[in-house]
């Protein structure tokens, strides 16, 4: 399958690091105009710089700066066709008791992977909807199907939250030529939050995790940024409302 995105325009958040700086590589490949957004202002820069690609510098849970990078990016390039939503994860976070929660570490991460899917998508919905085209992709978790190996609370609750506004968006949006999808990643060793988890596992918990994937190793951020192209691409125009797992086989 010969996937070409030239013409297209993309916006994927998250894209200092890990998963969506892989994402925004593989759609730039595949022949997109790619904007790449963090709240890491340096990181995201020498990133964008080094790859030729537009920055832009916001926290994606401030809807009033979701929506003006997305006015930006239509401003700059006259439309908008692909949404990846990578930005969220656990936000320092490590499993503890839930009786020892507190609202703001609650809080912090429906902020970082819900409000912000929903900013983005209510922006970038108005110039899909003028196109009559749209791709709306956004990077849930295994953690938003079943119970997280991280033990947090709030991310499991606030990745459950994704993929139900991921279904939302597809019957929303589907009648103006928009789909909405969501990967759910597997085990990624892709930024120093998953790092730390992976470290913190030892040697046996190591072992164990990865002999319970079907293709016996860890998944790595390409694997997820074939997924994202896919979906972006033409040829999954009858695809929406779907969560796909990119775990090895885990789930």
């Amino acid at each position: 399958m010969n996937i070409d995105l030239s013409g297209r325009v993309a916006l994927v958040t998250g894209a200092a690091q890990g998963i969506g700086q892989a994402i925004a590589l593989a759609l730039a490949r595949g022949g997109a105009n790619v904007h790449v957004a963090d709240f890491d202002g340096p990181g995201l820069r020498q990133f964008a710089d080094a790859r030729g690609l537009a920055a832009h510098v916001f926290d994606v849970s401030d809807q009033a700066a979701a929506h003006a990078a997305v006015a930006d990016v239509v401003s700059q390039s006259k439309r908008l066709d692909i949404l990846v939503n990578s930005a969220g994860g656990v936000c320092g976070q490590v499993g503890q008791p839930m009786e020892t929660v507190s609202d703001e570490q609650w809080r912090v991460l429906f902020r970082a992977n819900v409000d912000g899917a929903f900013f983005l998508a209510q922006a970038a919905s108005v110039p899909m909807r003028a196109s009559q085209f749209g791709r709306i992709i956004n990077i849930a978790s295994g953690a938003g199907l079943r119970p997280s190996l991280t033990g947090i609370q709030g991310y499991t609750a606030a990745k459950h939250a994704l993929v139900g506004l991921t279904k939302q968006l597809s019957q929303d949006l589907g009648p103006h030529g928009i789909t909405s999808n969501a990967i759910a990643p597997g085990f990624v060793r892709s930024n120093p939050s998953t790092e730390r988890q992976w470290q913190a596992y030892g040697a046996e918990g190591q072992r164990q995790l990865v002999a319970g994937i079907h293709m016996r190793r860890l998944g790595e951020p390409g694997d997820i940024a074939n997924a994202a192209v896919f979906l972006a691409s033409d040829q999954a125009g009858w695809i929406s409302g779907q969560i796909l797992s990119v775990d090895g086989g885990r789930s």
